[in-house]
């Protein structure tokens, strides 16, 4: 019988499953990277033998926007973040981060950190990528 472990505030898992934290600084007007670390995470998270966190900080939580015209490869978020929408659970957002407060209505539920959460999120994944 698997055992299940606490690996953060938000996430229980499976001991069997992989923890992975794709961690996105990187602004999606400026450089197609985040909409690459969305599609990474999206297809890992579907494989379902890693549990994937997302967090974005700074500019990249302008992946959030209702309508993906102004980020550079907009048709990735278009078919990719519907995916992480599947995984049930809020993607992590810098608490403060400029341009959240103008997220209309954003495409997926988000939660707000701060340094010392994302710090504590960090730890407890075996996995961190940065884009």
């Amino acid at each position: 019988m698997p055992v299940a472990r606490l690996i953060s505030p938000v996430t229980i898992v499976q001991a069997s499953q992989r923890t992975v934290l794709v961690l996105v600084t990187t602004d999606p007007q400026e450089s197609a990277r985040p909409a690459e670390a969305i599609r990474i995470a999206a297809g890992v998270g579907v494989w379902g033998r890693a549990q994937i966190t997302l967090y974005l900080r700074g500019p990249a939580v302008k992946v959030l926007a209702e309508f993906p015209d102004d980020l550079l490869d907009e048709d990735s978020y278009a078919r990719h973040l519907p995916l992480i929408r599947e995984w049930r659970r809020p993607v992590l957002v810098e608490r403060g981060a400029e341009g959240l407060a103008q997220l209309a209505a954003a495409p997926l539920d988000y939660r707000e950190i701060d340094d010392d959460e994302l710090a504590l999120v960090a730890a407890t994944h075996e996995i961190v990528l940065r884009f």
